[in-house]
């Protein structure tokens, strides 16, 4: 039961908007879409919602063949990035709209809109107009009116986006307790890394129209399949730098080399990459245990109460996330740390072969 898609294609013209997709959504359970702009989210989500029909391949929805039911004649509800409310109707309105459409009786309507309401915090404006409220409060109103519906599948594409960070920080914990309490499947789209962790459940990762890799969030995390995931599941960007393995000893750049810690024990000798998170560099040798890069600042970034520092070792641009504001003058030299074991390694081919979590 759920939602299952076979074989989707999508060309429009020449060109390749989804390749060769096959996804199981399981009813009762939340999947976060992850892939940076143009990887081809809103594309699938159209298809899913049977708004676009595939270039070739099938939808399934309960064990049916959807794949050329008009969007009018399916189980769903949809969200998009930009709100989308009736200006002339009242906030009530807006949110009982899909429950009057389908000829619901109007104390049933009274209990869904007042629900819903009571959910997203918009209870005391249902009878302002959609000009009378903010952005948040207008994209709370739509996602009301799309949960008001007792959809088989619910689709939320980037929902958050226009709005600023405090509003999206709130909304996140909000629509964490309600997709749980869903019986339908809920789908969700992002860009950002950190937001996929938040909503946790499970995760498709997309690049170029192509699912990379599909899993429970937190292991797809721990364990990205090739370097590709890795660089679309890292904010800030994963650091790769080129390196080797033989008896024993790795050596990345010149001046790291040190003991195969038993993640990489079973690594054969031979050249490899090596990832590793800017959460995981430090600019404190906290334990004696961690190696040591020393480079050349080239960038500092605050962000909110993290710095990244942007530093070059061995012509790579690594980063380090650093907990608090930091100020540091571009062009000294820094000493980063990192353990041994808090690398990625991947082969020639970009696929993952050692990670922390194999420990």
């Amino acid at each position: 039961m759920g939602l299952k898609l076979t074989g989707i294609n999508k060309l429009v013209g020449q060109e390749v908007h989804l390749k060769d997709i096959d996804l199981d959504f399981e009813s009762s359970s939340r999947y976060v879409i992850l892939g940076r702009t143009l990887a081809g989210k809103t594309s699938l989500l159209r298809i899913m919602a049977g708004l676009d029909r595939p270039t070739t391949g099938t939808v399934e929805s309960q064990d049916t063949d959807v794949t050329g039911v008009s969007v009018r004649d399916r189980s769903v509800a949809m969200v998009y990035q930009q709100f989308i409310n009736y200006p002339s109707q009242t906030i009530y309105e807006n949110i009982a709209s899909p429950l009057v459409i389908a000829g619901e009786k109007k104390d049933e309507i009274e209990r869904k809109v007042q629900e819903a309401a009571q959910m997203l915090h918009i209870e005391h404006l249902l009878d302002r107009l959609p000009a009378e409220l903010s952005g948040g409060q207008q994209q709370r109103t739509a996602i009301a009116r799309a949960l008001v519906k007792d959809v088989d599948l619910l689709l939320l594409d980037e929902p958050l986006v226009n709005l600023d960070y405090k509003l999206r920080e709130e909304l996140r914990d909000e629509l964490q307790k309600i997709f749980i309490e869903r019986d339908s499947v809920v789908v969700y789209t992002t860009t950002e890394p950190t937001e996929a962790l938040m909503l946790g459940g499970n995760i498709v990762v997309m690049h170029e129209g192509r699912v990379l890799q599909v899993g429970p969030t937190a292991e797809v995390y721990a364990n990205p399949a090739n370097m590709e995931v890795a660089k679309v599941f890292s904010d800030p960007p994963i650091n790769f730098l080129t390196g080797s393995v033989k008896d024993g000893t790795v050596t990345i750049g010149d001046q790291l080399n040190f003991a195969a810690p038993a993640s990489m024990k079973d690594l054969g000798t031979g050249d490899y990459t090596f990832g590793i998170r800017s959460s995981q560099f430090s600019l404190n040798n906290e334990d004696g245990q961690e190696v040591c890069i020393k480079g050349e600042i080239n960038l500092t970034e605050i962000n909110g109460s993290e710095t990244f520092v942007h530093f070059k070792y061995c012509d790579a641009s690594l980063v380090v996330q650093e907990n608090g504001v930091h100020s540091y003058k571009v062009g000294s030299e820094v000493s980063v740390y990192a353990h041994p074991g808090a690398f990625y390694v991947f082969n020639e081919a970009g696929d993952l072969v050692a990670s922390p979590a194999k420990a």
